[in-house]
């Protein structure tokens, strides 16, 4: 008898034999695993359509709202001592060619025709507002150019410039993608319209007023006029490019998984396993200290990866309306702020995230992750100017004011550095206070088997 019960009980123990997948005995299973199925991609396929619908929605106005670019065109050409004339040709054709380009129906960037008094006739005091980002770029007819190009005839000057006579602003840094994509090939179509339009002109002035055009400089004929091109602060080197763009994606990554790394550390303290569990707000408390130390070290080491392949952090600032590479805005302490912007920034990235995995669980909580990444990267990486009107939320968004600040930082932009960090301790903030209910609601699942 003994030897029977033994057998029995090695039977018993021994796993059941494997069926196929239409067995009769899997009927209810399947049908589980079917309604399961089709449910979870259902969701799944609802999610992507209508997240990455924020994504693809971020550039859905933009040729619309080409003009929200503006391009300030003053004209100072005669019209201050000891240049004034009371017939200019350059800067008139210049404005000529400007108002037609606005008045067509191709599409075009938000060229606008200034007044030079709403600038008290002060070249600088133009550069200054592209630097202040009241505009994305400034072409300046110098006040001089009519006057150099026809003494250039009457007084036989070789060493006459054409490019002195107009002056184009950008600020490249500021974003290099809208710069690059549309600013620049906007101006570069307005340069040929004035050129176009401004030769025959000049052509017939010359005619009827000089008899011999052998003695006339060759540059004073043709272009007669030509641009320098002034970038306050380009984007430049390219190294930079990850990170102020792609790189910060990963700073998004980085404090998610922070989650998931450390939850089963804490979980430690509550698990009396030879100790009696520690109070829950000193729980909570330790958890926060805890990650905000850690965001500590991480950013460390995130930051000195740009450190580590050259990113310039040592320069000098720059004045605003002097052009300058990599103009650091804060000198040899620029690692520093750079450093602290992104402990901050990956806090007010992080914790948001931490919030929503108590909430949500696995595997749910990615789900979060890829709304936070896309409406991060949507408003952070992409002109909010050339957006629809829904995407002004974006201005509060935490990667909006990291991309901003960083770009302070590195390039020596103009600086709302008070107010980027002012809105990523928002977030912080909110965050922490959201953060005992979140981890109430964890608790209140995991007793439940949820």
């Amino acid at each position: 008898m003994s030897e029977l019960a033994e057998k029995s009980d090695v039977i018993g123990d021994a796993p059941p034999t494997a069926v196929s997948f239409f067995d009769p005995a899997l009927k209810n299973v399947r049908r589980t695993v079917y309604i399961q199925w089709v449910r979870t991609v259902l969701i799944l396929c609802i999610f992507v359509f209508g997240v990455l619908s924020i994504f693809w929605g971020s550039q859905l106005a933009t040729e619309k709202n080409f003009t929200a670019l503006t391009v300030w065109v003053v004209d100072l050409d005669g019209q201050t001592e000891p240049y004034r004339t009371d017939n200019p040709i350059v800067g008139p054709a210049v404005t000529h060619a400007t108002k037609q380009i606005i008045s067509s129906d191709s599409l075009h960037i938000g060229f606008e025709v200034r007044s030079p008094s709403d600038f008290n006739n002060d070249p600088w005091t133009i550069r200054q507002g592209i630097y202040d980002e009241h505009a994305y770029a400034a072409v300046i007819v110098n006040a001089n150019a009519t006057l150099l190009l026809r003494a250039a005839v009457t007084n036989h000057n070789e060493s006459y410039d054409p490019t002195g006579a107009i002056e184009t602003i950008i600020i490249s840094a500021r974003d290099e993608t809208t710069y690059y994509n549309y600013i620049l090939p906007g101006l570069t179509v307005l340069q040929s319209s004035i050129v176009a339009s401004f030769g025959p002109q000049w052509a017939r002035e010359l005619v009827a007023a000089t008899t011999d055009l052998s003695t006339v400089p060759p540059q004073a004929i043709n272009p007669g006029i030509g641009f320098t091109h002034i970038d306050l602060r380009p984007f430049t080197p390219v190294i930079t490019a990850p990170a102020v763009s792609i790189g910060l994606i990963y700073l998004i990554i980085i404090a998610f998984f922070n989650f998931p790394f450390l939850m089963p550390i804490h979980a430690q303290f509550m698990k009396p396993a030879g100790h009696p569990p520690l109070k829950v707000p000193h729980w909570l408390l330790w958890r926060i200290l805890s990650n905000i130390a850690a965001y500590f070290f991480l950013s460390f080491f995130y930051s000195l990866v740009s450190l580590a392949f050259e990113i310039p952090f040592s320069n000098d600032p720059a004045p605003d309306v002097v052009s300058a590479s990599n103009a650091n805005a804060y000198g040899k302490g620029s690692f520093v702020v750079f450093w602290m912007l992104n402990w901050v920034g990956m806090a007010a990235l992080g914790f948001p995230c931490e919030n929503m995995a108590m909430i949500l669980g696995m595997p749910w909580s990615s789900f979060f992750l890829i709304f936070w990444v896309i409406t991060n990267v949507a408003t952070g990486f992409y002109a909010i100017d050339l957006a629809p009107g829904f995407y002004r939320w974006g201005y509060a968004w935490p990667l909006h004011r990291i991309v901003g600040a960083l770009r302070t930082i590195l390039f020596g932009t103009h600086s709302r550095i008070g107010l980027d960090f002012a809105v990523l301790f928002i977030w912080i903030a909110v965050s922490l206070a959201f953060y005992p209910f979140a981890s109430l609601i964890m608790r209140w699942k995991m007793k439940r088997g949820l």
